[in-house]
């Protein structure tokens, strides 16, 4: 590799969550459809990708859809496919053909993906067997997105926490695997170290997947040879060979990379996943997939910090605010008693409520230096608190109330 361009990060972008038609929330375990339409382009896209996902499965029993709205209204195909993908036994299907059986069969598959801690919400039996096509399509999204989480957390070394997601697992491995080859650049991520849905814009010219392929199989294409311009020929490439040397299926369309605006992400993060399948078993993907690892955990392990940081901080100012408003009232022609009485609450205070946020403000401190030192050697930009939140402003503020508590002493 000659050229060695590093991805630069993007905010603000929309993905297709953001759009009608699905709610994600960012958490592979909740699966939620809204009573809105599919974009038509996104749906037939959708459709052929998740298909040929179905079939790359169902085929090792000899088995295939061909219409993925109809052939799991009677459940069967349905409960084949998840025996399959999980390698375990599932309840006996009920073999009648009216609907009553239909949408017992289904419960059973439904049952089983809840058994998995995958909330499905407003996934109902009676709207697969109806061929629901947009909530049969969220149904097999969710079970994409569950079998790509339980590969990297099997194949990895450490163990993730619940808080993992297949989303943030994916694209960390397509930058990781991607990263050093000239002019692809797959990103987008949220702020404050949190990794948000995929943006598959960066596989419109085809150059990520050509780049995947390379990585793990530089025999199988040269990837100096491809050109950014010529997006249609990249695809077609990649597609080719991932299909007659990987035994991936074709699950997009070339033409429909291009030309849409907007590539549907679902049928992209589905098609990209098998990729990684295929190369999970090897080193280099072992050596990866642990990247990916700690990459997530020391994101998450900022977020625990940064939250604790401005916790900390807006109740320390809080508390500041409130005892500087103590300190300035002011009670004219106070008699001697009240004095005294004030006098010992303020001595009481130093004791014993002072030196408690000493404390706390020191554990500031302390939370503000690990969040930075971690992001250091994790090779992260330094964490850069709201407006008004900095360590500076604490001390001031900090000041501003020493200053209160001695002219209340002396008056």
């Amino acid at each position: 590799m000659d050229c060695v361009q590093t991805p630069s990060d993007t905010t603000g972008k929309k993905s297709i969550y953001d759009f009608e038609g699905y709610v994600n929330d960012d958490d592979d375990d909740r699966t939620e459809v809204r009573d809105t339409a599919i974009d038509p382009i996104w749906e037939k896209q959708q459709k052929k990708t998740f298909t040929a996902w179905c079939n790359l499965h169902l085929k090792k029993v000899n088995a295939e859809i061909e219409s993925i709205e109809n052939d799991f209204r009677n459940g069967l195909k349905l409960l084949l496919l998840l025996e399959v993908i999980s390698d375990e036994k599932l309840p006996k299907p009920e073999r009648g053909k009216m609907r009553v059986h239909q949408i017992s069969n289904v419960n059973k598959a439904l049952d089983f993906i809840k058994s998995k801690g995958v909330k499905l919400v407003s996934i109902g039996a009676e709207e697969i067997v109806d061929g629901n096509v947009k909530m049969t399509l969220g149904m097999i999204w969710t079970i994409i997105l569950r079998i790509f989480k339980k590969a990297v957390r099997e194949i990895s070394l450490n163990k993730l926490s619940s808080a993992f997601s297949a989303n943030e697992g994916l694209l960390l491995w397509c930058q990781r695997s991607t990263k050093g080859y000239a002019n692809v650049n797959v990103t987008n991520f949220n702020t404050r170290y949190t990794f948000h849905l995929l943006s598959f814009r960066s596989f419109k010219d085809g150059l990520a997947f050509c780049a995947l392929i390379h990585r793990y199989h530089p025999d199988l294409l040269d990837f100096n040879s491809l050109k950014p311009g010529e997006p249609l020929e990249n695809l077609n490439k990649a597609f080719t060979v991932a299909e007659e040397q990987l035994g991936i299926p074709k699950m997009l369309d070339p033409e429909d990379m291009v030309n849409s605006v907007k590539p549907d992400d679902r049928s992209v993060m589905a098609y990209v996943s098998c990729y990684y399948h295929s190369f999970a078993g090897t080193l280099k993907a072992n050596v990866a997939t642990s990247r990916v690892c700690k990459a997530l955990e020391v994101s998450q392990m900022s977020d625990q910090l940064c939250e604790e940081y401005d916790t900390i901080f807006s109740n320390l100012a809080d508390w500041i605010k409130e005892k500087k408003v103590d300190f300035e009232k002011r009670e004219p022609n106070e008699s001697i008693t009240e004095a005294e009485a004030k006098l010992q609450a303020l001595r009481q205070y130093r004791a014993e409520e002072k030196p408690l946020k000493i404390e706390e403000k020191a554990r500031l401190e302390t939370t503000f230096r690990t969040l930075q030192t971690r992001l250091r050697l994790n090779n992260r930009p330094a964490y850069l608190p709201k407006e008004g939140m900095l360590i500076a402003d604490i001390i001031a503020l900090w000041k501003q109330l020493e200053i209160c508590e001695r002219q209340y002493e002396v008056k």
